[in-house]
């Protein structure tokens, strides 16, 4: 039986923000990716996992993403990774980005347009509780980041469900159009040649119901 690529795949991690500097900030960037495939193919590498070089205000080193579409320009540009995709690909070398489920940036614009209320059609992208008995939290839940995963919207008084630090609110997977959303981010990155993804916080994007640990 055939094995499928990724079975047989030499991995290399690169945290672009560190790795190599072409341009003098000191920040890595997407060309220091590029200028190094010659050797990263000469110790046996022949699959590269980029963690995130989208668009973000760097709460949590890459995780805390505010454009899904967009290159952060500390990184590079889109043409830089068409470059680098199409080098890495001629010297038979697979390149996989981090694709961040479980949360945005609370500067996303999905959650920029939820926190105009309750009725905006992108509050449901994410999730939401009353506040519990004497106004408290919904529940005592711990967010990894410390402290509780709930953080109140001043407007509605609603809280909203943060895993991991308060600044990267937690999608709704069970809403279908974020299902959807996330693909189609999928899907592009694919038609720009990516060969595949590392899912981030893939195993917290299905939330326990709440309805019975509420304070």
């Amino acid at each position: 039986m055939q094995k499928n690529w990724w079975q047989e795949a030499i991995f290399c991690q690169v945290y672009p923000k560190s790795f190599k500097d072409t341009n003098g900030d000191g920040i890595g960037d997407i060309k220091g990716i590029t200028s190094t495939l010659d050797y990263i193919k000469s110790i046996g590498i022949n699959t590269i996992w980029i963690n995130p070089i989208f668009v973000l205000p760097q709460i949590d080193n890459g995780y805390d993403i505010s454009n899904f579409y967009a290159i952060d320009d500390i990184f590079g540009n889109i043409d830089d990774v068409e470059t680098l995709i199409e080098e890495a690909h001629k010297r038979e070398i697979k390149i996989i980005f981090d694709l961040v489920l479980n949360h945005t940036s609370s500067k996303h614009p999905w959650f920029q347009e939820a926190l105009k209320g309750k009725d905006n059609i992108y509050r449901d992208y994410y999730i939401w509780e009353d506040a519990g008995i004497n106004g408290e939290e919904p529940n005592n839940w711990a967010s990894f980041f410390g402290g509780s995963v709930w953080e109140k919207d001043k407007l509605s008084h609603q809280y909203y469900f943060h895993l991991f630090d308060k600044e990267m609110p937690d999608l709704n997977w069970e809403n279908l159009e974020v299902q959807k959303a996330m693909l189609d981010i999928a899907k592009y990155w694919i038609s720009k040649g990516i060969d595949g993804f590392r899912l981030d916080a893939f195993i917290h994007i299905a939330k326990a119901s709440l309805s019975e640990l509420r304070f």
